[in-house]
């Protein structure tokens, strides 16, 4: 697969179609079952409180790997991310309430970094319940 959005077609300032993601317990579950982090912390209620969260919380990975997909959607090219970085700022608490959480995610074309590599630093936000959860969100992204 190859990126198909064109280098020439974007510039600083571009901005990537927004997107939400919504993370539930059961979410939670089948992450923790596919990744093997079977940490209480993201889903035993009581063990959480215990160790100071308000609440069930994402796990980072799932948080981090939910925000990229603003930039594989865009690009058309999950291998278009060549390098990707974040700082966990905030958890995701995701409640028992039937609703859980949402993530929400916006991202913009930062800089042009190398005109004969194609490649760009994509920046992305990502908030729940209007936290910011993910700080230094960055990705490099090699374009056709």
């Amino acid at each position: 697969m190859t990126a198909t959005i064109a280098y020439a077609d974007v510039e600083p300032g571009t901005e990537l179609p927004a997107q939400t993601f919504p993370v539930t317990r059961e979410t939670l579950v089948r992450y923790a079952g596919a990744s093997g982090d079977f940490n209480p912390i993201h889903w035993n209620e009581r063990f959480a409180r215990e160790v100071g969260l308000p609440d069930v919380i994402a796990h980072g990975m799932l948080s981090m790997a939910s925000a990229v997909r603003v930039v594989t959607d865009w690009a058309d090219d999950p291998s278009a991310v060549v390098e990707y970085g974040v700082r966990f700022t905030k958890p995701v608490v995701v409640p028992d309430d039937g609703k859980g959480a949402v993530i929400e995610v916006s991202a913009k074309v930062a800089a042009k970094l190398d005109d004969e590599a194609r490649t760009v630093r994509v920046d992305l936000t990502a908030t729940s319940a209007g936290q910011k959860v993910l700080g230094m969100s960055r990705a490099v992204v090699r374009l056709a």
